[in-house]
């Protein structure tokens, strides 16, 4: 993913007015890998339920505003896998996340929702080393299971923001 800057995050959301961009909590920019990363995910730490998501579509960054009902509010947590990264290691961790639709269809109340890592950790989980029973013991196999597994989180990703922009 290319280095982005807080007025290109700002300026990406689809789904959020320009007050909720602009009140956004965003990440330490500084900190982030960019190279390790397929999209920019995050909580807001100032209100628990919001979290943000930039995923690059055509190399134009695109950012969605997203809500939870579940995640960290101490409520009962069921394994699921990950909607995104699709990790079946890390399943205690997904949440439900849903987000306004873009447009005069967002305006009506349409949304649409996924399962997707709590803490946005799909671009680690999908370069974790693969378990023997995932690929053997071919080091090729691992390399290109890999490589699998992060083209799969860009499109699915990808496919989630594009929808989120269909007026329905």
């Amino acid at each position: 993913m290319h280095p982005l800057t807080e007025s290109q995050i700002r300026a990406s959301f689809v789904n959020a007015s320009r007050r909720e961009a602009a009140q956004a909590t965003l990440p330490d920019l500084s900190t982030i890998d960019w190279d390790r990363h397929d999209y920019l995910g995050w909580r807001d730490r100032r209100a628990p339920l919001a979290a943000y998501a930039v995923v690059p579509l055509d190399d134009v960054p695109t950012g969605i505003l997203l809500r939870s009902s579940d995640a960290k509010t101490g409520g009962p947590r069921r394994r699921a896998v990950c909607a995104w990264c699709e990790d079946i290691v890390v399943t205690d961790d997904v949440s439900l996340y849903v987000a306004r639709r873009a447009g005069a269809a967002g305006r009506r109340g349409n949304t649409i929702g996924t399962l997707v890592c709590t803490d946005f950790r799909c671009s680690a989980n999908v370069r974790r080393a693969p378990t023997r029973t995932e690929t053997g013991d071919d080091p090729a196999m691992r390399e290109l299971y890999t490589e699998m597994r992060v083209e799969g989180l860009r499109e699915r990703s990808a496919r989630f923001v594009t929808e989120v922009l269909r007026d329905v």
